[in-house]
């Protein structure tokens, strides 16, 4: 496991994408190392459950390069 440059903190999965994922984004490509903390698995959303959160988040990770 490797240190991070940047954590993002965020309550429940897709808030930090909706909300800085653009600026993690840049920043990955500058170099920094970047990462996600969502302190909840999306388990009580009303579309969707926690596993389509789960491919959800996996998706946008590999994308923001985090």
């Amino acid at each position: 496991m490797q240190a991070l440059d940047i954590l993002a903190i965020a309550a429940h999965r897709d808030d930090v994408e909706q909300t800085c994922g653009g600026t993690l984004l840049k920043m990955a490509q500058r170099g920094y190392r970047t990462g996600i903390l969502d302190l909840t698995r999306g388990e009580l959303g009303t579309r969707g459950s926690a596993a389509d959160r789960e491919r959800e988040a996996n998706e946008a990770a590999r994308i923001l390069h985090v």
